[in-house]
């Protein structure tokens, strides 16, 4: 069977970002198109959901307004949460530090009976509200990258493992079943650590959750003026899933599940990376070598309708998104879209580039790709480089043998991202890179990058049941290859 981890959980921005019209649009056809289960974002807890306050005398105040809302959509969309506990409702903040321009205040809880207080409620008004079952069928995860001292959480390592230990107790005492994880660290980061806390002190884990990004270095360039430039190592990203998944198996817990709740070729998200055709062939890679490692691998993130830096003002700005903030695809959302193409049953390949399957019903697909680095290493950064026009060179082409097909006329389709093929970003680029799209120039870039095949065609399979062909490829080319049995 076809490991499906890449579409078990994607990314998005913030919970308030869920609440707005274009976002639930834009999840809902992702959902559609590329077949994500779960969904993991910041910000659940912040001041602009309203979960907490106190009044005069201290007393908690609880508000599920907007969560149900939330939460309501999603469920009704047939996705589920991967609930990211934090950041720090105001009213329970030991300090003001904040982080992005909605302001995640980052410090841990003033009073921890009163955290442990606005967790139980929390989940305890879900299990009411879904029923045991379908809570039991979600994550929890307790905060975000509290390795990033004073970015992401104002304390150090054993004040993390405080709130882990205490936010883990308070779920699993409203039940066993539900499952908690961490450290949801950056960078790999507090693996064994976190491991060995919780078998030291009986602390509850059921996963382990970390991210990854493929940048050799800058750090988070949030203004996009200092610049990071993408890994050379063409194992970034997969080596350290397969590492970090080597580690759970030595550690003293071997059988932790393994998500990687963030991660894509950059944490920036100002890098333009994120809009260029190189982008679809390095999601096709990682996953390729990744999948069988982790339970989960979230793409950060599904939108451009991300605000940490406040709102965007241009149409491609370097966004993590598989879509921009005008529902353009770009050449990452095809990467996902080809996949959840794929029949459920792989076949077996000798080629590392490429996912084989069929279907219950005989029809095959053959997905392929080039990956190939052709960034210059430290001489440019990914703000300068990715946003030029760059072609790509031509390779020897791709040949493809499929046997043991069933005799019979098909339908064959051809799809392809790449240079200038469902290549949006180019298609801006040659407008001159105006800092905003007229409704004319959105439609004129959609039906230029429409992602209809490139090929199509009937064919028969005689006798002998073997397909073969040959197709032209360039670095960084992905192509999609199906095959439809037609009824007499």
């Amino acid at each position: 069977m076809l490991n499906h981890s890449y579409r078990q959980c994607v990314g998005a921005g913030r919970a308030t970002e869920g609440l707005r019209a274009d976002w639930q649009r834009q999840l809902k056809y992702i959902k559609e198109e590329c077949g994500f289960e779960y969904i993991r974002f910041h910000g659940l807890l912040g001041d602009d959901m309203g979960v907490y306050t106190e009044d005069k005398q201290g007393s908690a105040i609880y508000n599920w307004q907007y969560i149900d809302e939330l939460f309501d959509y999603l469920l009704s969309i047939r996705m589920k949460p991967f609930v990211e506990l934090g950041f720090m409702p105001a009213g329970l903040a030991s300090g003001k530090q904040t982080v992005f321009w909605w302001k995640g205040n980052i410090t841990p809880p003033k009073d921890y009976y009163k955290w442990d207080g606005l967790i139980k409620k929390l989940i305890e008004h879900w299990t009411e509200r879904y029923g045991h079952t379908e809570v039991a069928s979600w994550y929890f995860e307790v905060w975000n990258e509290p390795n990033l001292k004073n970015l992401f959480f104002s304390g150090d390592q054993p004040d993390y493992f405080k709130l882990y230990q205490r936010t883990a107790t308070a779920i699993k005492a409203i039940s066993n079943d539900y499952r908690v994880g961490g450290p949801a660290t950056a960078g790999n980061a507090w693996i064994i650590e976190m491991i060995n806390f919780c078998a030291d002190s009986k602390t509850p884990i059921d996963f382990i959750s970390t991210h990854d990004y493929g940048v050799k270095q800058g750090f988070l360039d949030q203004s996009g003026d200092i610049g990071v430039i993408v890994s050379q190592n063409k194992a970034a990203v997969y080596g350290s899933m397969i590492n970090t998944k080597k580690l759970i198996q030595a550690s003293v817990m071997p059988n932790l599940e393994l998500h990687y709740t963030e991660w894509s070729s950059s944490y920036t998200p100002t890098d333009p990376i994120h809009d260029t055709y190189y982008q679809a062939a390095y999601i096709l890679d990682k996953i390729k070598h990744a999948s069988k490692y982790v339970n989960s691998m979230s793409y950060w993130t599904f939108t451009d309708i991300f605000e940490e830096l406040g709102p965007r003002s241009t149409p491609f700005h370097g966004g993590f998104g598989l879509l921009n903030y005008q529902n353009i695809k770009k050449p990452a959302f095809y990467a996902y879209q080809f996949l959840n193409k794929l029949g459920n049953i792989e076949l077996k390949s000798k080629d590392t580039s490429a996912i084989a399957c069929k279907s219950a019903n005989g029809d095959v697909q053959i997905l392929m790709w080039d990956f190939t680095i052709t960034h210059p290493g430290d001489s440019v950064n990914d703000q300068i480089y990715y946003k030029r026009d760059n072609p790509s060179k031509g390779i020897e082409p791709v040949k493809i043998n499929v046997s043991h097909l069933a005799r019979g006329q098909y339908q064959l389709d051809v799809y392809k991202v790449g240079y200038r093929i469902n290549d949006a970003y180019s298609t801006y680029f040659d407008m001159q890179l105006p800092s905003q799209l007229s409704k004319g120039q959105v439609a004129a870039i959609n039906q230029k990058n429409s992602g209809a095949p490139i090929i199509t065609s009937k064919i028969n399979v005689a006798i002998t049941g073997s397909f073969k062909a040959e197709l032209p490829m360039r670095e960084n080319d992905v192509y999609l290859v199906t095959l439809q049995r037609l009824k007499n």
